[in-house]
């Protein structure tokens, strides 16, 4: 007779639900948004997380509301741009809490300006944080994966490093950290570490929050664009990072998973308009 339905999926749940155990997960950005939410559904399946942030007040709020969970957690603060910041990072993260298992480079910074308007110092910004910041991370913690012969680097990219949807600065750091993404994965695959990229589309965060206040209806708009007919939320990006930093993903390495409700598939609002059809 079959499994029925319900107590299959409570049994799947009951498996993946600690299956980062005894792993540790360090999450840069992780004060907020997206990197909040990793470090919130990585600790409800085991992991001992670092929340880093430069935010050093916002990665201590996020640690204390997942220890109050009753999760291992600790919150360190960090300039993702700057070397010595980062190499320190790894050193603490090493010494409080272990060998570093996971590391997930979320955190980014975008300015929404004219491209003609955009000086030498917004440059140094966008690039520094959301490409210069991983290319720090990943150098700081190989050497550990490589003594341990083995390790993930996830880094989470966007939609806007394969096509242009503004914010011109980020879109250039976006499509350099999924080039960089391919070199480590193809240089340090036969020596046990996995590297992968998330790319989201639109996702509801506090991002959103200044744009709202002025525009409420900009969600609903920007809906439209996507053929799931929706925006994102910040549990389909984790959804995707537990899978991919998990063993269930052991062949999965150099790839791009593209998690953006159908948005780079095609342009269906184009091509309602090309057969005069409603969308």
């Amino acid at each position: 007779m079959a499994e029925p339905l319900k107590a299959h999926k409570d049994k799947k749940e009951s498996m993946t639900m600690h299956r980062y155990t005894d792993r540790v997960v360090l999450i840069t950005g992780s004060g907020s948004g997206i990197g909040r939410n990793l470090a919130e559904r990585f600790a409800a399946e085991g992991a001992t997380v670092a929340v880093a942030d430069i935010n050093g007040d916002a990665a201590r709020e996020t640690a204390k509301a997942i220890t109050d969970l009753g999760h291992r957690v600790q919150a360190f603060t960090v300039d993702v741009a700057d070397t010595v910041s980062v190499h320190g990072l790894v050193e603490e993260v090493e010494s409080a809490l272990g060998g570093i298992d996971v590391l997930i480079n979320n955190a980014a910074s975008t300015l929404d300006l004219p491209f003609l308007d955009l000086s030498e110092r917004e440059w140094d910004l966008d690039v520094g944080v959301t490409l210069k910041g991983p290319f720090l991370c990943s150098q700081a913690v190989l050497p550990g994966m490589l003594r341990r012969e083995g390790g993930v680097i996830l880094n989470i990219g966007s939609v806007n490093g394969f096509s242009y949807f503004g914010n011109d600065l980020y879109s250039a750091a976006k499509a350099g950290l999924l080039s960089l993404t391919r070199a480590l994965a193809v240089r340090y695959g036969p020596r046990g570490v996995r590297v992968n990229l998330i790319a989201p589309g639109t996702i509801r965060t506090p991002f959103w929050d200044g744009r709202l206040a002025k525009d409420p209806a900009v969600h609903q708009r920007l809906a439209r664009w996507y053929p799931l007919g929706r925006i994102g939320e910040p549990d389909d990006v984790a959804d995707a990072a537990l899978f991919l930093a998990s063993s269930a993903a052991s062949w999965i390495t150099g790839t791009a998973l593209t998690v953006d409700g159908g948005l780079l598939a095609g342009n269906a609002v184009m091509t309602a308009d090309i057969l005069g059809e409603e969308y």
